[in-house]
């Protein structure tokens, strides 16, 4: 696992070792501009890439279980249209999920939240505005997106959210420091379908069966129009597979 910490120091004490070398070596200007390629890559590679926890400790999946249990998570709700249509296919398959819900619209739509929160799903914070510059915002910015959005959803179902997933799956030192003073357990995934960007809800079915295994977290959106078909024959496969579609909170505690 490469963290942030690891891949700093490294690169001080290789730019010290060039340095001492200099005078010895000639050591070129280019060593060091590869240098801070291979430093710039990998901070940004790691930032978008949870399973690294690069910034901080992040929930991914559940590796080696002794069980099929498997974890579905919605991003981006609660959505009028498309959550009730989520939730009674959960409901028509006896199948347990958890919604990543971003505040705004938990405002716009406490009905269906309180409706999630009925059914037993697992419901986390996903940021206030989840706007497209988020992953630029101050500590104090980040606090306000995760408290915000805790209120929120308190408002409507009493209780606050202990999970959080960052918006795009994007991790930074702010939000590892705002994670810090909030508590949240920071959730990610391991199979994620691109069901957001893909238009043929084919492709996107196929991108999801061919990784499935005991354990995973898969990423999918609550506001599409694939999201009905992509649900139900992924359902139908799982349940013919003998899996058992569980929360996070069910999956993290599975033994």
């Amino acid at each position: 696992m490469l963290n942030f910490k690891y891949i700093a120091w490294t690169s001080i004490a290789i730019f010290i070792i060039l340095l001492i070398c200099e005078p010895i070596l000639y050591v070129s200007f280019w060593w060091y501009m590869l240098l801070f390629s291979v430093f710039f890559w990998l901070v940004l590679i790691g930032s978008f890439s949870m399973s690294w926890k690069l910034f901080l400790k992040g929930f991914t999946s559940k590796t080696n279980i002794q069980t099929k249990k498997i974890a579905i998570t919605f991003d981006d709700g609660p959505n009028p249209k498309y959550t009730p249509i989520v939730l009674q296919l959960l409901k028509d398959y006896e199948a347990k999920a958890s919604f990543f819900c971003i505040g705004r619209q938990v405002e716009k739509n406490p009905e269906i939240l309180k409706l999630i929160y009925d059914e037993s799903h697992d419901i986390g914070n996903h940021s206030y505005t989840h706007s497209n510059t988020i992953d630029f915002k101050s500590t104090e910015g980040w606090l306000e997106e995760l408290k915000h959005t805790d209120q929120a959803i308190f408002k409507v179902i009493g209780e606050k959210p202990t999970l959080f997933r960052p918006p795009f799956g994007v991790t930074t030192p702010h939000l590892a420091k705002a994670i810090k003073v909030t508590g949240h357990q920071v959730i990610g995934w391991n199979i994620r379908p691109f069901d957001m960007a893909i238009k043929y809800r084919e492709v996107i079915l196929k991108r999801i069966l061919k990784q499935v295994k005991p354990g995973s977290i898969v990423l999918l959106h609550d506001k599409h129009e694939h999201i009905e078909f992509v649900l139900e024959q992924l359902l139908q496969f799982l349940k013919k597979q003998n899996y058992e579609m569980v929360t996070i909170n069910e999956l993290i505690n599975e033994t």
